[in-house]
């Protein structure tokens, strides 16, 4: 369905009954990454809410850079819930929706129940802890450079792409997504409103309100993006209950690699009273 929040028409998945449970994809994903998550969530008696994020899958994408600060994207959220009348809900994210997710519910505690990221631990601690991030990240400094990185990419039928990111699942998908005229500018304009060069030489995370409520954080041993180090650090900044699962034998996006294994981990999360 179509759903207008904070300015913008979002493509918005909402399906099922019972306890909220909203999924938040990433880079350069949309809310397909969830599709067996979806029914098994749905199955179990959750209302599952989906959106494609803004810049991503059919939702609007704005162009300017400016327009994907981490604030604008809390207000998307939280306009999208408001729309559709939820008033708290689980959260669960991967990548940069994992990052959204974290600051979503820093921001909007009495939104948000539970917690459950993938990939990406708290923005706070992420470049702090050793070199070996920074050197995982270095396309981050790429995707400074608009026009530059978009043109390294795509040319070359996608050669720099295919490098980065693998033929995983949804490998073909992705590259159709972004070969739609202003998506691959809106995804990279994600990266160059949240994390400016300087942030490679942060030591000290800044001060944010620490997490409260329940939090998951998942971590796949194949994943060469992220590593786990950042994902194990994320504890220092929950306040409340911190629970970690390591998935063998997945890549980074976890949701497609390992729906089994994440299903159940959601499940079991999701019906824990604490």
């Amino acid at each position: 369905m179509r759903v207008t929040a904070n300015g913008l028409s979002f493509e918005v998945l909402d399906e099922g009954s019972g306890p909220a449970v909203l999924l938040l994809h990433g880079f350069p994903d949309s809310a397909a990454l969830w599709r067996h998550q979806v029914p098994a969530l749905v199955g179990a008696g959750y209302r599952v809410i989906a959106p494609d994020l803004r810049g991503f899958g059919e939702s609007d994408r704005p162009a300017e850079a400016a327009a994907y600060r981490m604030p604008t994207l809390i207000a998307d959220v939280l306009g999208i819930l408001d729309a559709r009348g939820v008033q708290r809900t689980a959260v669960v994210g991967h990548d940069w929706g994992a990052g959204l997710a974290w600051s979503l519910t820093a921001a909007a505690a009495q939104r948000v129940d539970r917690l459950a990221v993938l990939s990406v631990g708290h923005p706070a601690g992420y470049f702090t802890d050793s070199i070996e991030q920074r050197e995982r990240s270095w396309y981050v400094l790429l995707f400074q450079f608009p026009g530059v990185a978009e043109e390294a990419l795509s040319g070359h039928d996608w050669a720099l792409w295919r490098l980065l990111f693998g033929e995983q699942v949804d490998a073909e998908r992705h590259r159709r997504d972004m070969a739609r005229p202003g998506a691959l500018t809106a995804a990279l304009n994600w990266y160059r409103a949240n994390i400016p060069p300087a942030a490679f030489g942060v030591i000290e995370p800044p001060p944010l309100p620490p997490i409260e409520c329940p939090v998951l954080g998942i971590w796949s041993d194949g994943d060469h993006h992220c590593g786990e180090a950042q994902m194990r650090g994320s504890q220092r900044f929950v306040a409340g209950p911190w629970r970690y699962e390591r998935i063998s034998g997945a890549g980074h996006f976890i949701p497609v690699d390992a729906p089994n294994a994440l299903n159940r981990l959601l499940l079991g999360f999701l019906a824990e009273t604490a």
